[in-house]
């Protein structure tokens, strides 16, 4: 590596050396239940496909364009309920010492959790709970069953109405529309759990190696176009766990700053050096590849064994891709090892849904580690790693998510392989089925997006992406955003600090090739009716009554 050669993947002990009972509905609208989603003329010849092939680099950051009022009123927001809380600590425990217990140091034990660092969640978090974790009551799919629940202690317990709230989802990442208790996936579910049980009980190591498991890897792999792959049975785990195994002591780690959980918790027990870049920034990335090749490892300045760049295809708070063309053309130069999570990519991106690669054009081989999960565009669990066969062999013996996790269940495997194989076209009965889905996918998101911009918000994310960000900046507002939907029968998910920065609070709207065209208008009518109320529409390039 210190020389510019770029080591083969190979087996080594080096690792690679070689993420209401049924309200009344609005009177505008109502949630057809029946629908599929899909229209009769679903092509993406309506489609930009200048805009679709943009590079990141190249689309401005409506970030830059935040009005300075809002960063004055986001921030004394914040500022007030920070000090708000540090008063109701401060009295609490001259007042109320019990309450503070668990808080305080005990017979000599310090306390769990100090005060300080669960301030945020105790009173900040506390304030919105009422809009996270919402029990549902069927399947999240196009439309979602909320079980109904109120507060009479300001969100500290709940209790139940016994009505169940039918609404639109654009919450769920169920890009594809797969997420669905009836149809061709589901009836494959059921025929493979007939034939081979539930569970094989037992880690793959042990017995639970299957016939099942090893074609839909081998399935996973022509996916993805790389010559093996290595399925988890938990997402979080594939990047965890995995990743320790590629790198080590003396290895480098880049990391792009907005990567997911589950790949910082991955680089830290890796005991690998860990630098990080801004986000999206190629030219950042250079630099830090420049220093850090120059002046080596810390205190010696030895070579490093070896260089990992860590991002993601399609970051799922941003909605942006990775400029992978620009990120392939560095590895090429610095000679490093390129990872990049297609977690929300797989699936959803690309004319035949083959991902990030598939969106630009780039040979899958070009990428030395390609992880991705099932629980989104493929409507199942768990996750993969592919690559060369010398990589997946080498992790099959040292990867903890190989050897002691549980292997992969039956029903899983059986929707991952129904779903892929539909995309691929190579399910018969239904051969077009998974070409509409990904073409409708594609319409919906662009049209729900422009629409967005031309009624006057904030979005973030590149063209095409099927998560559409819209910006609420501070708390209150997305508490407020949150609880309007829900009145109106709509399901989101509302984001903030830490998984955002402090002044970027957001709505994150996910979506799906089986919503239908007028439940997409219906959305941005109610949308746009919220945005007056709450007075988020500050993008004053566009600004637009709704029309349908």
């Amino acid at each position: 590596m210190g020389k510019g050669q770029r080591a083969q993947l190979v087996v080594s002990t080096e690792a690679i050396q070689a993420k209401r009972e049924v309200t009344k509905p609005l009177p505008v609208y109502s949630v057809n239940p029946e629908s599929t989603g899909l229209a009769a003329d679903n092509s993406q010849k309506h489609l930009d496909q200048t805009a679709l092939k943009e590079l990141p680099h190249q689309i401005p950051n409506d970030l830059d364009d935040i009005p300075t009022s809002t960063l004055v009123t986001t921030y004394l927001n914040i500022l007030l309920l920070v000090t708000l809380a540090h008063i109701e600590d401060f009295f609490g425990k001259l007042f109320k010492p019990k309450e503070y217990k668990h808080l305080r140091v005990q017979n000599g034990y310090a306390p769990m959790v100090s005060d300080f660092e669960s301030l945020w969640s105790r009173h900040v978090y506390a304030r919105l709970r009422d809009c996270f974790n919402r029990p549902i009551a069927g399947v999240a799919g196009r439309i979602v069953q909320l079980v109904d629940r109120y507060t009479k202690d300001y969100n500290r317990t709940f209790q139940y109405t016994g009505k169940i709230l039918n609404v639109l989802n654009l919450a769920s990442y169920n890009y594809l529309g797969f997420a669905q208790s009836q149809g061709p996936c589901a009836d494959k579910v059921e025929e493979a759990m007939r034939e081979h049980g539930i569970t094989q009980a037992s880690s793959r190591s042990e017995a639970g190696h299957t016939k099942l498991l090893v074609e839909t890897e081998e399935m996973v792999a022509r996916f993805v176009g790389a010559e093996a792959a290595l399925i988890v049975s938990m997402g979080y785990a594939t990047n965890a766990l995995n990743m320790p195994a590629l790198v080590s002591k003396g290895c480098l780690i880049i990391s792009d700053e907005l990567n997911h959980s589950s790949l910082v918790s991955g680089a830290r027990l890796s005991g690998a050096t860990i630098r990080v870049f801004r986000h999206n920034n190629t030219a950042d990335l250079e630099k830090q590849l420049r220093k850090s090749i120059s002046q080596g490892q810390p205190r010696t300045h030895r070579p490093w064994k070896k260089i990992l760049v860590v991002v993601e295809g399609l970051y799922s708070m941003e909605g942006e891709f990775c400029n992978l063309p620009k990120i392939i053309e560095l590895r090429d130069k610095y000679k490093f090892y390129l990872y990049v999570d297609e977690a929300h990519s797989i699936g959803a991106l690309g004319k035949r849904g083959r991902g990030i690669c598939d969106h630009f054009g780039v040979d899958p081989r070009e990428v030395d580690v390609l992880m991705g999960t099932f629980t989104k565009s493929f409507g199942a669990a768990g996750g993969y790693i592919a690559g060369s066969k010398a990589l997946i062999d080498y992790l099959r013996v040292h990867s903890y998510s190989a050897i002691y996790a549980e292997a992969m269940s039956v029903p899983v495997l059986a929707q991952i392989s129904s779903s892929m194989r539909m995309i691929m076209g190579e399910d018969r009965e239904n051969a077009l089925l998974g070409q509409q889905k990904l073409d409708q996918l594609a319409v919906n998101s662009q049209y729900f997006a422009d629409k967005l911009k031309e009624l006057g918000f904030m979005v973030l994310g590149d063209p095409g992406s099927p998560v559409v960000p819209l910006l609420l900046f501070s708390p209150s507002r997305m508490m407020a955003f949150s609880r309007e939907c829900l009145k109106r029968n709509i399901a989101v998910v509302v984001v903030s600090y830490p998984a955002t920065p402090v002044i970027a609070g957001r709505v994150r709207f996910c979506v799906s090739a089986s919503h239908t065209r007028e439940d997409l208008d219906y959305a941005l009518e109610q949308i746009s009716e919220i945005g007056d109320l709450l007075l988020v529409k500050l993008n004053k390039k566009k600004k637009l009554a709704f029309v349908k």
